[in-house]
């Protein structure tokens, strides 16, 4: 695995966040809380292996795989991305709803708590990952 690399600093706003008419708040997340939440999802199975730890990325899908490089390499050299946005499921369990390749890549390397966005209609419910 790759050793944890510094905090990145160059997260920008999600451009979903813009062009929406719905009100979302920028909340700092502790990652594991939210990957372990997002296992429930029915779109894990994609990232997360079953034991609920992020597929290495030559064992991801092509897709996949290709964004998993993208996020890696962004981070690697500065370059900005746009913040994931999360919700919640039907079992009120966490869904990402944007990016979950920058969230699950940047988990993966190491990294512990990241500014994700949340509709501020679920910011109490966010409380508990925060």
């Amino acid at each position: 695995m790759v050793q944890p690399i510094e905090y990145p600093t160059k997260l920008i706003d999600n451009k979903t966040v813009h062009e929406s008419s719905r009100q979302y708040v920028t909340v700092n997340v502790q990652l594991q809380r939210i990957v372990e939440s997002w296992r429930q999802s029915l779109f894990s199975f994609e990232w997360l292996d079953k034991n609920g730890q992020v597929r290495p990325p030559e064992t991801l899908k092509d897709t996949e795989k290709s964004k998993y490089n993208s996020v890696y390499m962004a981070y690697r050299t500065g370059i900005p991305m746009e913040r994931p946005i999360l919700g919640l499921g039907v079992m009120d369990n966490v869904e990402i709803g944007s990016k979950k390749e920058v969230l699950l890549t940047l988990y993966s390397l190491g990294i512990a708590e990241m500014d994700v966005h949340v509709p501020d209609s679920c910011l109490k419910d966010f409380q508990k990952f925060m």
